[in-house]
């Protein structure tokens, strides 16, 4: 049996519901009562599944296809959610694409712009067409960025340039928006067995002695998993939190100490 769902303020939204963190994170959250909506881009049967996961585990839930880097897009899609339940109390921002683990003097600025876009730009709109539904509730947003913008591993600039600037924004946005109740924070996931981290070692970016380089510069000397982000994400979306605002919690095993 999971544990019971926290107790976060009305409808939540999830960017990137079908990914490895987005996906936990929406499990996390379910319960009676809860209401999910999540976006994702391409993988419909993937998020299909997951809205039939979600109602088993006692959850309404919805799922959209929404392209985050348009503004107007994003908009009609907060609006469409806002009137079909009612408000939004909670966001949390798991989108991200795939960022392939590169020195930074081998990124061409193009594809250095490209991924600002994807990122920067993404969660700007998502929080910017949020806030009205946000101040009204008197919600909470948690953006999932790295802890690598608070220890710099080598080859992760071009995920952890735009995922610093989300953190910059975060800060700034609960600076500003704390006057209408409403509390912004980030969740830094560290080295996983899941989710993004699956990936680079599937493609080999990540060797085994990368691997074990990685472990060894780990307090805990292990890799975190996807629940273990969604459990923070939980917590600082819920009331549990209600005073925490412009704040990052990693979760990395201690590798930022």
């Amino acid at each position: 049996m999971p544990s019971p769902a926290p107790s976060t303020p009305g409808p939540i939204i999830v960017t990137g519901g079908t990914g490895g963190l987005g996906s936990a994170i929406c499990r996390r959250l379910a319960g009676d009562g809860a209401r999910i909506a999540f976006t994702y881009k391409a993988r419909t049967e993937t998020a299909a599944a997951l809205v039939d996961e979600l109602t088993d585990l006692g959850a309404s839930a919805r799922a959209d296809a929404v392209d985050l880097q348009d503004a107007v897009v994003t908009q009609r899609y907060i609006d469409g959610v806002t009137a079909d339940w009612g408000g939004v109390g909670t966001v949390i921002h798991a989108a991200g694409p795939y960022i392939p683990m590169v020195h930074l003097s081998k990124v061409p600025p193009a594809q250095f712009k490209e991924a600002l876009d994807a990122e920067v730009v993404g969660f700007f709109n998502v929080i910017s067409g949020s806030l009205p539904a946000l101040r009204e509730s008197a919600g909470s947003v948690v953006a999932v960025t790295t802890a690598a913008t608070s220890r710099y591993p080598v080859r992760d600039g071009l995920s952890a340039g735009p995922k610093a600037a989300i953190e910059s924004l975060v800060r700034g946005f609960a600076a500003e928006e704390g006057r209408f109740g409403v509390r912004l924070n980030c969740v830094g996931p560290g080295m996983l067995t899941d989710g993004m981290a699956e990936r680079l070692i599937s493609t080999g970016e990540l060797d085994e002695r990368a691997l074990a380089m990685a472990r060894s510069n780990i307090p805990l000397r292990r890799f975190g998993t996807a629940d273990d982000i969604a459990e923070a994400v939980a917590f600082l979306a819920s009331d549990r939190a209600k005073f925490i605002s412009g704040q990052k919690i990693d979760v990395d095993g201690g590798y930022g100490v």
